[in-house]
């Protein structure tokens, strides 16, 4: 098969796109010939070796965490799927990526959306499973005012449609160009960053029970001030968080109740019109480098997403005009 992968870490130039060996599903996995895949902060972390879990990776690693494609090849103890459906969804949270390929095994996915396009499909995964899990550890009920700080970002982006399904009120941070797109997505835009609580107070929207974090800012004080207690707020970016009290929520891909759950979720919500997955940009997989460049330089505003196509022939060869 082709796909982008690097031998050494270091910035997007060292991504190349060529051929790699072929993955299979394991028990609980099904493959997929991928479509579309997403581009994510993760991602571009571990190629930089900055990530605390890059040193797991075995070189040469093929990026991307997020997928969407055909099912080609299901696993044993895989039940509610077969060969030829469509299907978006995650890799196993412990490989670290395999999705920036032409094939890709996942460990939790659901039926695609006939009508979602495909790179709004491949780029939706985490940032679903993710954005659940933490609604979920907030508990938050209807009516319940929600702030959401980063909600402009491909996690915050998703969260905030989430949260509005829920019955939610959100309030979400972004910069102050950031304003009208969050405001699109259902939340009452407000500016990040030092003075928050004052500009919320000046948004006159009443009490704010809860507070989830996805900027990782360095904030978690002024959103524990907000809300009145460190129990009403979670974080998803911010490791400092325990010693104020505040959860921290990591991923656990390979656990399915959040990943499936959202995205079977998520997916009736799009049917209804009421889920979008916000694209930044789309490259194709023979310009993975330039997707992870743009993804680590340009301020997010929802996903950035590569797509797939196969070469005519022989789809186990490269993609036409990849780099090797």
């Amino acid at each position: 098969m082709f796909a982008a992968h690097f031998d050494r870490f270091g910035p997007p130039e060292v991504l190349g796109v060529g051929p790699f060996p072929e993955p299979h599903a394991g028990p609980g996995e099904v493959r997929v010939r991928v479509r579309a895949a997403g581009v994510s902060p993760v991602d571009l972390s571990l190629r930089a070796g900055t990530s605390p879990s890059a040193g797991r990776l075995a070189l040469p690693h093929v990026p991307g965490v997020d997928a969407a494609g055909v099912v080609d090849e299901v696993g044993p103890e895989v039940t509610g799927a077969a060969v030829g459906d469509e299907v978006f969804g995650a890799v196993d949270v412990a490989r670290l990526g395999g999705a920036s390929a032409q094939f890709a095994v996942l460990r939790f996915w659901a039926a695609k959306p006939a009508a979602m396009p495909w790179e709004e499909a491949g780029a939706a995964g985490t940032s679903i499973e993710t954005a659940t899990r933490a609604l979920d550890l907030l508990d938050a009920r209807e009516g319940t005012t929600l702030l959401i700080d980063g909600a402009a970002g491909g996690v915050g982006s998703v969260a905030v449609q989430l949260a509005v399904a829920r019955g939610l009120r959100v309030i979400g941070t972004g910069r102050p160009e950031s304003g009208e797109f969050i405001a699109r997505l259902g939340a009452v835009p407000v500016t990040y960053g030092e003075g928050l609580p004052a500009r919320v107070r000046a948004l006159g929207a009443g009490r704010v029970e809860r507070a989830l974090d996805l900027a990782g800012a360095g904030g978690l004080r002024e959103l524990v001030g907000i809300t009145g207690s460190a129990a009403s707020v979670v974080t998803i970016a911010d490791f400092t968080g325990p010693e104020l009290g505040v959860r921290l929520s990591l991923g656990d891909l390979g656990g399915q109740p959040h990943g499936r759950h959202g995205l079977a979720v998520a997916a009736a919500l799009f049917e209804q019109g009421r889920f979008r997955l916000p694209l930044q940009k789309v490259f194709p997989l023979a310009e993975a480098a330039q997707a992870h460049a743009f993804a680590a330089h340009e301020p997010r505003r929802g996903k950035v997403a590569l797509t797939v196509s196969a070469p005519p022939g022989d789809h186990r060869e490269q993609a036409p005009g990849a780099p090797v």
